[in-house]
């Protein structure tokens, strides 16, 4: 039996890393490719790592109730096609959606059966240290990213599982022992 499966995370808890892992064990996952409005880069293929459109066309989607979830971040749309995910579970394949927990939220009210799995950083002190570490944002986006995920850590209550990534390696046997549990159940 197919499953929706929602996993979502505050930036730098681990989830991209730890969702990785799971794919490659559970090869009846798929991972849902998202539609979005940037510009796709040389190395990207349409389909396979994005669905790539025009804003026209993401807005006339919008309308058409076609997304799953969607949103816009610095300038660019992005979203999950019901299609896309729908078309994948009548194939009899799971599919795992990494998304914020906005998205979650919304893919929970289409989907009420999806699994929710949230990944949790040991600590404020430790999320806020990860971040840093990744020298990937400016200061302010450090503090913006340090602000939000304070606001998506009060979204874990809405989640059937939570999952403390203190160890990388112990949280994803977790998380894979979460899905192996929930994929063998029959609805």
């Amino acid at each position: 039996m197919s499953k929706i499966i929602v996993v979502s995370a505050p930036s730098g808890a681990g989830k991209t890393t730890i969702v990785r892992s799971v794919l490659e064990k559970i090869p009846k996952i798929v991972f849902s490719i998202s539609a979005t409005t940037r510009k796709r880069r040389d190395f990207e293929v349409d389909g396979v790592d994005y669905f790539f459109l025009s804003e026209s066309e993401f807005k006339q989607k919008i309308d058409a109730n076609e997304f799953v979830e969607w949103e816009s971040f610095y300038g660019y749309y992005y979203g999950t096609l019901k299609s896309f995910v729908n078309s994948e579970t009548e194939k009899g394949n799971s599919v795992l959606l990494e998304v914020d927990v906005k998205g979650a939220m919304k893919i929970k009210e289409v989907y009420p059966e999806a699994i929710s799995i949230f990944i949790l950083p040991p600590s404020i002190e430790e999320l806020k240290n990860r971040l840093i570490n990744r020298k990937t944002e400016t200061e302010e986006d450090l503090i913006k990213r340090f602000e939000r995920a304070k606001m998506e850590i009060e979204f874990k209550k809405h989640f059937q599982y939570e999952v403390i990534n203190d160890d990388l390696e112990s949280a994803k046997e977790k998380v894979f022992d979460i899905l192996k549990n929930e994929l063998s159940k029959e609805e």
